[in-house]
């Protein structure tokens, strides 16, 4: 009796060891659900951050700096390390740190923000390729349709949460300062932690990035949809602002369900992309030997490369594939200065103002009043701005990055439209930090930084 009862006890183990071994799960537990977050995982990364932390509320100091932790989510967007999440994420930080789902851990640097849509491009050094996340669309999402969030929620990394698409085209606004359009809302959980993740579809394709929640309420999450991201994205990634290089392609993004592509809509004239002979209407298939489907694709495909290095554009022309020879250039200089301003003769004849001197000695620039005929450059956001003519090496101005031809559109919380702006504000009493946050217009992009400042 015992013989037999060992007999059918060995069987049982035998039977549960088999069913309990990697690769033995059955079809139907391995669902549409699963398989996307199989798919999407590889790519999510956990950032965990340290900044200063503000001592105003404090009732004792130690007079030590003391460091606050901060967690979000990120997405891979390059194999070389190209991460994307939200800028409030990274804002004012120290340290950044990524962690792969792999377990390894990298130092991350800031690569480019755009703090008004809250999107931040950051990198780490991996040392071997990365898994870039599968990019879907959203401009044919639908009420109720299964979505899944991937996340760092409260530092739980790689946390998944399953919902729906609640509404589409949400407008939100945070606070005073931070506001938000267009977002899909979900009941998919959101938690501190999760921003800057991935809302992905039953395909595993990203096609949201979470960014808020509302405070108190159950299951109300929003996300920015990825048409949307991916074109600041491909501004944040160009090389003509990573590496002053230029290609001359002015292109739109089409995304219409399964109909994704890139759009020549014009050449800028003598440019690298004229001289390929590339046309308007053209629509870029493949860089080199990557696959393009918007302009995230062609910018990141020509990071790294050098100027008069050639490779291979394959576009299609009137329902035919075509191949190109083609190369990148350095950034004209005429391009460059096409939006600047020849304000020498005003410069020489403002050198002996005593305002002029202390902007000069305080903050490191030399500035003179946009004209009314330049406008154009920073409305319709702002109604005017200070054009950058000189920047004084290792002033505030220059640790900071501001250039001859950016335009100074404010300082603090004040505009910057004239000289009696830069005068009032550098009378007003200095900020506990003894900085100012300045914004500036770069070509079509508002930069912003923090003067510390020298002396008055």
């Amino acid at each position: 009796m015992s013989k037999r009862f060992l007999s059918i006890s060995m069987y049982g183990l035998v039977a549960l060891a088999a069913l309990t071994l990697p690769g033995f799960a059955s079809e139907d537990r391995e669902t549409p659900v699963v398989r996307a977050i199989k798919r999407a995982k590889p790519s999510v990364v956990n950032i965990h951050t340290e900044k200063p932390a503000s001592e105003r509320d404090a009732v004792f100091t130690t007079g030590k700096a003391r460091k606050v932790n901060g967690m979000g989510t990120g997405m891979i967007i390059d194999e070389r390390g190209y991460i994307v999440t939200n800028h409030h994420v990274i804002a004012e930080v120290d340290t950044i740190r990524v962690r792969l789902p792999d377990g390894g851990d990298y130092d991350g640097r800031v690569i480019a923000t755009d703090r008004e849509h809250d999107l931040a491009v950051i990198k780490i050094d991996a040392t071997k390729p990365l898994r870039v996340i599968p990019t879907g669309t959203s401009s044919d999402l639908m009420l109720g349709e299964t979505v899944l969030a991937i996340g760092n929620a409260f530092g739980y990394h790689d946390t998944v949460t399953l919902g729906i698409v609640s509404a589409l085209g949400r407008d939100v606004e945070v606070n005073e300062t931070q506001s938000y359009r267009n977002l899909i809302q979900t009941d998919a959980s959101i938690n501190p932690g999760n921003s800057g993740g991935p809302l992905i579809n039953l395909d595993g394709e990203v096609i949201g990035i979470n960014v808020a929640i509302r405070a108190g309420a159950q299951r109300i999450g929003f996300a920015i949809p990825i048409d949307d991201a991916r074109k600041l994205i491909a501004t944040l990634i160009s090389i003509e602002r990573l590496e002053s290089h230029s290609h001359g392609l002015l292109g739109r993004d089409i995304k219409e369900g399964t109909n994704r592509m890139l759009v020549v809509d014009a050449i800028t004239p003598d440019s690298p992309g004229a001289a390929a002979g590339l046309k308007p209407g053209d629509i870029v298939l493949k860089v080199g030997s990557l696959d393009v489907i918007d302009a995230v694709d062609l910018e990141r495909a020509l990071i790294g490369k050098q100027p008069g290095e050639t490779f291979d554009l394959l576009v299609r022309r009137n329902d035919k594939t075509e191949k190109l020879a083609m190369s990148i250039a350095p950034t004209s200089t005429a391009r460059v200065t096409m939006n600047r301003i020849d304000l020498t003769t005003t410069t020489r004849a403002n050198n002996d103002d005593p305002l002029t001197d202390r902007v000069w000695t305080t903050l490191g620039l030399r500035m003179a009043p946009l004209p009314a005929t330049q406008r154009h450059l920073v409305a319709p956001k702002y109604r005017g701005g200070m054009q950058v003519i000189e920047v004084k090496a290792g002033s505030p101005a220059a640790n900071n990055g501001i250039q001859s031809g950016d335009i100074l559109v404010g300082l603090h919380q004040w505009e910057t439209v004239s000289s009696d702006n830069i005068s009032w504000i550098l009378n007003q009493p200095l900020p506990a930090h003894s900085s100012l946050k300045f914004y500036l217009i770069r070509g079509s992009e508002t930069l912003f930084g923090h003067l510390q400042l020298t002396s008055k």
